[in-house]
Formats: structure tokens, C-alpha cells, sequence
């Protein structure tokens, strides 16, 4: 699963990144604690985009929108929802009735540094884990939309897998991670069933990932700043918990 993870570039270089044209306004800048119900930046296929920007198809323009996290779908009677549906499990979204829709119209980037996972320990409590690489990651995404005119609400969930190459020793799911050759396939920009869809990354992308145990102060979504994500030193065992953690 992924509860928080970090993205620390600023829009303007996600936008470079991926083609893409930036439609936040600049209202992002680096988070370290990301969590459920606040909004990210993510890539996705636009209509409403002018000609010529970004990358283009049938489908309209490659966009980076903000988005809250927690997919919230058009039948939900609340927003309140999508604080329990910011992960989406790969196995079921082409029959759920909250992610179907979106996984064969609607599939968006995340773009993200790494993501945060608890182990839990042998004697009790849990610890947190970083998980990253050079470059970053960038996670299979699931948008929507709720409300109407100015109440309308774009959101997004993050497709998880089971966890392999080592990382289940942390924990049994892992965001479903998308390689660079499968960007354009997911927004749907090359052709792709869903099986090729859901593939994910191989063994061998998986273990380019860097695993580091984090401070305990990540557990508190009050908390941003570079040091969350910064490695505790090796022979320090246990952190004291903080209050309120």
C-alpha cells in the first residue's frame, strides 16, 4: 500500500519532464509528507487543453493538474470517500465499480521522489522505511471527477501490487510503479491491453530501488521538510516514538 510518499520538484519542471502542459497555476512547491486528501501533482490526458500543448492525440493534450488524493467517483454522495479509497489495488480495477470506468478512460501519472512504508516490528510498534531511486518514481494513477462548475473536484488514486524483490520484507503491497516506456500506453497514448497495462516494473527495475529507514516523525502528516527523508544512522536501532505517534 501508499499511504504518504514525497514529491519535491516544483511544477515547472514536472511540466518539462513530461511534455506535459502545467496547469497548476504554480500552486505547488517541494512536499515531503504527502498524505491522503491533499493535493498532488499528476499527469493526465486533457481535452480542454489548447492546441499544441503538450503531447497530443485523439485523446487532447498531456496536462499537469493538481488533484486531491482519494479518488472520489461522480456517484459518491461525499467527498468523504476518497480518504478511504487513495490506493486502488491492481487485481480489481477492471471490475470495481469505483475504478473500472476510470482505468479505461481516465489513467493518469504520479510523479513522486518515493513513498513511505511502515515494517512492523518483531517487538511491537512499526517502522518507517523510504523507498526511492535517482530520478524518482512514478506511480499508476486513476483519476475522476466530482461536482459540478466551481464545487467540481478532480481526484486520483494510486494503483497498488504485491510486493517483490525484497520489499515485501517491509511490507505485502507496493504502488504499482510505471517504467518510462510505459508512460505514453498508460494515457492511453499507445495501444495496450490490460494485461501489458498492469505489468509494472521487473524484478530487475525494482531492485534499483533504495530502501532507508526514516524518522518516525513522517507519522505525523503536520510534518514536512527534507529531514523525513533523510536515512537514520545505522546504529541507531529504535527511535524513541514521538508523542502523538
Amino acid at each position: 500500500m501508499c499511504g504518504r510518499y514525497a514529491n519535491t520538484k516544483v511544477t515547472t519542471n514536472l511540466a518539462t519532464l513530461f511534455d506535459a502542459l502545467d496547469g497548476t497555476d504554480g500552486a505547488w512547491g517541494p512536499r515531503y509528507n504527502i498524505a491522503p486528501t491533499t493535493k498532488a501533482p499528476i499527469v493526465r490526458m486533457s481535452t480542454s487543453a489548447p492546441a499544441g500543448a503538450g503531447v497530443t492525440n485523439q485523446l487532447g493534450s498531456r496536462k499537469l493538474d493538481l488533484a486531491r488524493w482519494g479518488l472520489i467517483p461522480p456517484w459518491a454522495k461525499e467527498l468523504s470517500i476518497g480518504s478511504r479509497m487513495f490506493n486502488a489495488r491492481s487485481e480489481t480495477v477492471q471490475t470495481s465499480k469505483a475504478y473500472r470506468r476510470p482505468f479505461t478512460t481516465r489513467r493518469a501519472l504520479v510523479p513522486a521522489d518515493g513513498w513511505f512504508e511502515w515494517q512492523k516490528l518483531p517487538g511491537g510498534g512499526k517502522q518507517p522505511y523510504f523507498i526511492t531511486r535517482p530520478g524518482g518514481v512514478v506511480f499508476a494513477g486513476l483519476w475522476d471527477s466530482w461536482g459540478k462548475g466551481e464545487e467540481r473536484i478532480v481526484s486520483f488514486t494510486i494503483l497498488t501490487c504485491d510486493s517483490f524483490g525484497g520489499l515485501e520484507e517491509i511490507h505485502d503491497r507496493m504502488p504499482l510503479i510505471l517504467p518510462p516506456d510505459a508512460y505514453a500506453a498508460w494515457l492511453g497514448l499507445e495501444e495496450a491491453d490490460a494485461r501489458q497495462l498492469l505489468a509494472g516494473p521487473d524484478l530487475e527495475d525494482v531492485l534499483t530501488l533504495e530502501t532507508r529507514r526514516v524518522s518516525k516523525a513522517v507519522g505525523r502528516v503536520t510534518n514536512d521538510g527534507p529531514e523525513l527523508l533523510e536515512a537514520l544512522e545505522e546504529d541507531d536501532p529504535t527511535e524513541p516514538t514521538l508523542p502523538g505517534l
